[in-house]
């Protein structure tokens, strides 16, 4: 059986389409999806990053309310601002830019934002809802891993899954949500703590990868025909590269002879995380106008 490359581009922007369709037609209702990105300072990949998403959110007919602060702003100015952005009814999610300068409580920001505006899944409403498999926003990269697996129909329920990292942005989320009933799957989480790590990933049927470190997994960790999902994305020097730099997973490529299905990096699992950010916000119009 030849390996499956898992488009996450082309998913990625069907995602998008759907989305731009569903804005639309509650524009005609007159409810117009809106996130507020708010960021502080001039971090310049977090800067990158926010003009990336506004420029989505703009292609999925969807409006943004674009917040820049100085690095001067004191923890008390931001969290009121994040009040002020709770209470406002034509805002429908929330997006504060991490990583925030360091005099700023990045917890306490994480706490303010309303969890019915929570679109990233950061608070511990959202948190605690995802865990116990209840309504409410998934995290982006995890939601995205979800629905590739989905869209390529790997069998789930049952299979031996083991998700290497134990980040609370992708590692943790994936390992709760794949335990949840509605997945069924066997989760065993790895993370640096890990004695014979090959011993675990050589018996995965679904190998999730995020652990920021660069091609570590090797085509002699994983099993003939599993799946592997690979959502590191790291910079790594190229001198032949016209940045002086190359992009690569937490996967060694050469997987991708012994892999039945593999995400590619770039091109996987990146360009899924924006299109279900942009599914999280179309959800929490949706659930205003139920409201």
């Amino acid at each position: 059986m030849s390996t499956v490359i898992m488009d996450g581009k082309a998913l990625g922007l069907k995602i998008r389409e759907s989305v731009k369709a569903k804005s639309a037609a509650l524009r005609e209702k007159g409810i117009v999806p809106c996130l507020a990105v708010v960021l502080v300072g001039d971090d310049a990949p977090s800067l990158s990053y926010v003009k990336s998403k506004e420029k989505a959110l703009a292609e999925a007919g969807m409006e943004s309310r674009d917040i820049r602060l100085p690095e001067t702003t004191s923890e008390a100015e931001l969290l009121s601002l994040i009040g002020e952005l709770n209470k406002d009814e034509k805002i429908h999610g929330i997006l504060v830019q991490s990583p925030v300068p360091k005099h700023i409580d990045e917890d306490k920001v994480t706490v303010a934002v309303a969890p019915e505006k929570d679109v990233d899944c950061f608070h511990p409403v959202s948190v605690g809802n995802m865990v116990l498999g209840k309504p409410g926003f998934l995290p982006c990269t995890p939601h995205g891993v979800l629905m590739l697996l989905r869209e390529y129909k790997i069998p789930v329920s049952g299979a031996n899954v083991v998700v290497v990292g134990r980040s609370n942005l992708v590692g943790k989320p994936l390992a709760n949500i794949l335990a949840l009933r509605e997945y069924n799957a066997t989760v065993t989480l790895c993370h640096t703590g890990t004695k014979d790590l090959r011993s675990h990933t050589s018996q995965a049927d679904i190998l999730i990868v995020a652990a920021r470190n660069p091609e570590f997994i090797k085509p002699d960790m994983i099993k003939q025909g599993a799946a592997v999902i690979d959502v590191g994305i790291n910079r790594v020097p190229d001198p032949s590269a016209q940045k002086g730099y190359r992009l690569c997973g937490d996967v060694d490529p050469a997987v991708e002879e012994k892999a039945g299905w593999y995400t590619p990096v770039p091109g996987g699992v990146g360009p899924m995380t924006i299109a279900m950010l942009l599914q999280n916000v179309l959800e929490a119009a949706q659930r205003r106008i139920e409201k």
